[in-house]
């Protein structure tokens, strides 16, 4: 089943949420590397796409006169009634252009769409800007990880969305539009 394309655009740029596909593995992992002090490895992303049946996998491409480019990602995991979105991020360039809402959205929808009730994450303690959307959406803190990552052993922030509904999601601003 293929997902529906969704396109907007902004500063002369066009900006596609599709599926995850293998030729997209090299620009994702260059990314995760940049972004995350521990990041996923290229083996990670290559059994989620191929061998997790729970797993989906999301990307924004910018498309410009120049070759498309992976700008943002997420992938997650359908568990039972539960969505867990187990890694999302944005390019630093490409930040502040609500890349991170559109597709926390969408995955969001599409969960809730599919009959899912709830959904989990987990966000870094001193990572205020990602909790800060989260909460926009209705995520609240439900448990604390301690010493969760290895690089500096800061504490993970459990957070729960506890009742998915897509209506709710819809009505997050600029969301739910072409040019979110």
């Amino acid at each position: 089943m293929n997902a529906p394309s969704r396109q907007a655009t902004h500063q002369k740029l066009t900006y596609k949420l599709r599926r995850m596909r293998r030729e997209d593995i090299a620009q994702v992992f260059s990314l995760e590397q940049r972004i995350f002090p521990t990041p996923w490895t290229q083996k990670s992303y290559e059994f989620e796409l191929e061998r997790n049946p729970a797993s989906e996998q999301w990307v924004i491409e910018a498309v410009s006169a120049a070759e498309p480019q992976v700008v943002a990602y997420c992938v997650c995991w359908l568990l039972g009634e539960e969505l867990h979105i187990a890694n999302i991020a944005v390019a630093p360039r490409f930040r502040r252009r609500k890349l991170a809402k559109r597709l926390l959205c969408f995955v969001l929808n599409r969960a809730a769409e599919k009959g899912l009730r709830s959904a989990t994450l987990e966000v870094r303690a001193g990572n205020h800007a990602a909790q800060a959307l989260y909460a926009a959406f209705g995520f609240v803190e439900v448990a604390r990880r301690p010493r969760y990552y290895s690089d500096n052993h800061e504490d993970a922030l459990l957070m729960q969305l506890p009742q998915l509904k897509a209506a709710d999601l819809a009505s997050q601003p600029e969301t739910g539009r072409e040019g979110a």
